[in-house]
């Protein structure tokens, strides 16, 4: 077998930097620590994620500032002018149905107006048909209590004539016969 090589006798610069630390901690800290390394990678993901990041943000506000760019300068612009040129057809709609709304409210306030007169009517009537017959038939009580009154004068009329009548053929019989 060989012999080992003078360079690696005389000390690789490794193996000097080894002896220059003291312990053994250090060393293990050195080669075997993956934190350094993990923290380095988590730098490294987080400007390559900020720098894709910012690049897509990038295009979306440009993306939408073409967006509303291309709406105010020609879509805008389109749209006010046929609003206006149908504007005016609108608004005779409008004021076509506004009248034809107009006229069939008023229709209606007319029939409301003559139902309740024909309701107010009909429940005159009724009050004066149930009046009528009240007076009917307060006029045959009356009737009644009259007749019967009158009655009774005449019988007491004729109870007196007949009385005075009987009272005169008797005394003057003797001039009938």
């Amino acid at each position: 077998m060989s012999s080992p090589s003078p360079s690696k006798s005389a000390g690789s610069p490794l193996l000097q930097s080894l002896k220059r630390r003291d312990t053994v901690g250090e060393i293990h800290s050195r080669f075997l620590d993956p934190r350094p390394f993990i923290q380095g990678e988590k730098r490294y993901f987080i400007k390559e994620f900020e720098g894709k990041r910012g690049h897509r943000e990038m295009r979306v506000l440009g993306n939408l500032h073409n967006s509303i760019s291309e709406t105010k300068e020609q879509t805008l612009p389109k749209c006010v002018g046929l609003m206006y040129d149908q504007l005016a057809s609108v608004q005779k709609t409008l004021e076509g149905a506004n009248h034809s709304f107009n006229r069939l409210q008023q229709r209606e306030q007319e029939n409301l107006k003559v139902n309740m007169a024909k309701k107010s009517h009909e429940t005159l009537r009724a009050h004066w048909d149930i009046f009528m017959k009240e007076q009917a038939q307060r006029r045959i009580a009356i009737d009644l209590k009259s007749t019967a009154k009158q009655c009774c004068v005449l019988k007491e009329q004729y109870n007196e004539q007949y009385i005075s009548f009987s009272f005169f053929f008797f005394v003057n019989k003797s001039f009938f016969i």
